[in-house]
């Protein structure tokens, strides 16, 4: 049985994409939206069991007042997060605020969708390593130079980093989904994210920015 969803994303084309990828498995999507602070908005004079909310890279110190808000004025609808976990401190603050469950923005589709299913029922969804990778960088939080290669690695998930790197070899998304094994709309929006992260208009952009900071060489010293 599918779920009744509100989705929000701080960037429109991946409220979109999501929503789309979740209608397609069965759910309802009652709304979605754009940015994270519009949640309110979207939820008044619906009945959604869950909110899916996707938060960008490093953002406003009150990134999760959406999710407080919720909590206090509609309780009843659980709120899965999907963000990055680079940073230790915006897992356990997603939760503070009263996330019911906190997701890889890169990961599949499908273990979103258990964690709507988990959620619903009650339940808390995080997966083991996000909770390992957030505790593995409170107890030892890396020491190393501010520059414009680190501050772009701590914006980019993992995946986003492949996906860069192909751009920067000149491949196009057929190429980059049959290198990597995912499927083309996957690969899309992989690229999607990379250029609104890197601030580019085109892929040219992008790899012009790895260039440029030397950000792929500082992955591959890694």
């Amino acid at each position: 049985m599918g779920v009744r969803l509100v989705v929000v994303d701080d960037h429109r084309l991946l409220a979109e994409a999501l929503a789309t990828a979740l209608q397609l498995r069965g759910h309802r999507v009652l709304a979605l939206g754009s940015p994270s602070r519009a949640i309110g908005e979207l939820v008044i004079g619906r009945r959604p069991e869950v909110c899916v909310l996707g938060v960008a890279g490093p953002g406003e110190p009150d990134v999760f007042e959406p999710v407080r808000r919720l909590r206090r004025e509609r309780p009843e609808i659980a709120v899965v997060v999907l963000g990055p976990v680079g940073e230790p401190g915006r897992v356990a603050a997603a939760f503070a605020a009263g996330a019911a469950g906190y997701v890889r923005s890169d990961e599949r589709i499908e273990v979103v969708e258990r964690a709507i299913v988990r959620v619903r029922t009650g339940e808390a969804a995080v997966a083991v390593e996000v909770l390992q990778g957030a505790f593995e960088r409170l107890l030892r939080p890396p020491v190393e130079p501010d520059d414009d290669a680190l501050r772009l690695l701590r914006v980019l998930t993992r995946r986003e980093i492949q996906v860069l790197a192909r751009i920067a070899e000149g491949e196009d998304t057929a190429a980059i989904a049959a290198g990597m094994g995912i499927a083309s709309s996957t690969a899309r929006t992989h690229v999607q994210r990379v250029l609104m992260k890197l601030g580019a208009r085109t892929r040219l952009e992008a790899a012009a920015v790895a260039a440029r900071t030397g950000l792929l060489d500082r992955v591959h010293r890694a």
